[in-house]
This record gives structure tokens, C-alpha cells and sequence, in this order.
């Protein structure tokens, strides 16, 4: 499936539960937080180990997957209302993050890119 294609999916169920009154830019941003600290919550309190044994089981992992969807889903929703291409603006964030932490710099390292 291609973004063109799930987003469309998505606005199409969006449109026929009449919630776009609903998906301002404030309160997609808002649950788009909400959704992703859902997905903060699998993890808490676990060790590296715990996790690794969660994504062993396919009902967690399952888990884990429709709480990464809900956050890719309510992004989508973000980029959209706001007028941009989600995967556009992720190119070129990924394009930033490569000048700000060259490889020579930050090889190995967890320094952030103002202390390289």
C-alpha cells in the first residue's frame, strides 16, 4: 500500500463518521501526543529484556504495532490539515540530521548535534 493510498483510506473513514469538525490542527496534534505516549506506555517499567520478550508474544506485539499505527495515522491526519507532504518533510529532516551529525562526528556517539 502506498501513503497516497492509506491516506485516502483514512480520510474516507474520517469523512463517513462525519469527524472531520472534530480534526482541527490543534486537536490532531493533541491526540497525535496522547497516541504516542499510549505507545511510551507498552514500554514503561520494562527492562531491554521485557521488551524483547513483549515482541515475542503476538498479542503484545500486536499491541505495540496498532499503537505505532495510531501515531503514524493521527501524523498523517497532522500533515494533511496543515498543507504538507508527511513523507516530503521526512526526507527532508533525514537530509538535516545527516549535515547536523556527520558520520565522522557522530559515529558511535549519543551527543546531540549543537555539542558535536
Amino acid at each position: 500500500m502506498t501513503h497516497d493510498d492509506l491516506l485516502k483510506q483514512l480520510l474516507a473513514f474520517r469523512d463517513a463518521r462525519d469527524w472531520q469538525q472534530f480534526h482541527t490542527l490543534r486537536n490532531l496534534i493533541v491526540s497525535t501526543t496522547i497516541e504516542a505516549g499510549e505507545l511510551l506506555e507498552t514500554v514503561q517499567w520494562k527492562t531491554d529484556a521485557d521488551i524483547d520478550a513483549m515482541l515475542r508474544d503476538p498479542a503484545q506485539r500486536r499491541n505495540v504495532e496498532h499503537e505505532c499505527a495510531d501515531v503514524l495515522l493521527y501524523l498523517m491526519l497532522v500533515a494533511h490539515t496543515a498543507g504538507f507532504d508527511l513523507l516530503d518533510a521526512a526526507a527532508e529532516k533525514l537530509k538535516l540530521n545527516g549535515e547536523r551529525y556527520p558520520v565522522d562526528k557522530a559515529k558511535g556517539v549519543s551527543t546531540k548535534y549543537s555539542r558535536l
